[in-house]
């Protein structure tokens, strides 16, 4: 008799589950490899665009550095060493390679890094845009909402009337009413600036957003001034955010209330608060962070008058003194760092929606 042990058959089930786990590996990494290559070619546009439109603006970044009374020696010689004098397909290529290397080049008006003038400028805009798409999605979502379960009524009446001015008021303008009005004469908040000088330099930078670092530091006077400085600019934007996100929320809500599923589970005695939030919010959830990553998006690369405004230091403002200064490292770096945001939120956005809806798995 042989004592070697019976090789039993592998079970149907095991072999069909690893089959499954295999497919399923398969087709995650497929789907990540076109994630990624989606990602490269957008942000490969990015610089392209970017790149060409820097040099075909009438502004000559030679002329930013040496000035308009250098001798043609100098202009040249510096033309060649900036590398403008080669074609531009090679001119782009040399850029891309740069960029690659996390080289953005040096900013005329600052002689520092261009890497190192957006790691200090771009804190500042994302903590007051950050600020402000909170303030648009905790108002202006149940704005949506309410105004498209009482479409008619005066609340839906007044509701349109903010999402119009919200799209109407030039950002300035508020920007400057706001400051005479809080600042001037209530007193109720700071002035421009991102804090007071006297608490300058008193929180050591750690992350750059200036309410993270103060709480880190234990210093709760910075905090409040932080604060009070934040509060106006990050309204202001918070309110253009509320206006965009009520208005696109109403329409999404009045489509689905409109639905054969809706008018079932009225005629099946559901409440009314559970019918508009249970059965026709949810389904809006998805497009609606569309909604809210473009308002985002555009906070962070719309804040360009606010900053100037406020005299608030963030990629706003320093993309405007670029511009005024013909820095086109500088402009161009900005400009790219805009750009890699809104791809950023846009995949986020793709993301979120195979989190919340299956269907798109």
């Amino acid at each position: 008799m042989s004592l070697e042990p019976a090789i039993e058959p592998a079970a149907p089930a095991a072999v069909g589950g690893e089959r499954r786990d295999s497919r399923r590996a398969r087709r995650l990494a497929v789907s990540l490899g076109a994630f990624l290559v989606t990602v490269a070619l957008t942000f490969l546009g990015l610089l392209a665009i970017t790149f060409f439109i820097g040099r075909v603006v009438p502004i000559d970044p030679v002329l930013a550095v040496v000035g308009d009374r250098a001798p043609q020696a100098v202009y040249e010689r510096v033309r060649e060493e900036m590398g403008i004098d080669r074609p531009l397909i090679v001119q782009f290529a040399s850029y891309v390679g740069d960029v690659v290397q996390g080289d953005l080049g040096n900013s005329v008006s600052t002689q520092r890094p261009v890497v190192e003038d957006l790691a200090r400028v771009f804190p500042a805009t994302l903590e007051m845009a950050t600020i402000g798409i909170i303030i648009g999605v905790l108002l202006g979502v149940p704005m949506g909402v309410w105004a498209a379960s009482r479409q008619g009524s005066l609340l839906d009446q007044a509701i349109r009337v903010v999402g119009l001015l919200g799209y109407s008021v030039p950002a300035f303008w508020l920007g400057l009413v706001g400051l005479a009005v809080f600042y001037a004469r209530l007193q109720w908040v700071s002035g421009p600036g991102r804090i007071d000088v006297y608490y300058d330099g008193l929180v050591p930078p750690v992350t750059g957003l200036m309410l993270v670092d103060s709480l880190l530091a234990g210093d709760t006077q910075v905090f409040m001034n932080a604060v009070q400085h934040l509060i106006l600019p990050a309204s202001i934007l918070g309110f253009f955010s509320l206006a965009y996100i009520a208005r696109m929320t109403r329409s999404f809500m009045l489509d689905q209330l409109n639905q054969e599923y809706v008018t079932t589970a009225r005629v099946k005695g559901v409440s009314e608060r559970a019918v508009i939030w249970r059965h026709a919010f949810r389904p809006i959830l998805v497009p609606l962070i569309t909604v809210i990553g473009l308002s985002y998006a555009g906070l962070l690369e719309g804040s360009v008058m606010i900053e100037t405004v406020f005299s608030w230091p963030g990629i706003g403002n320093y993309l405007t003194n670029a511009l005024l200064n013909a820095d086109m490292n500088a402009v161009l770096g900005a400009t790219l760092v805009i750009g890699a945001v809104f791809i950023g939120i846009n995949k986020l956005s793709d993301v979120l929606y195979r989190v919340l809806d299956p269907r798109a798995r």
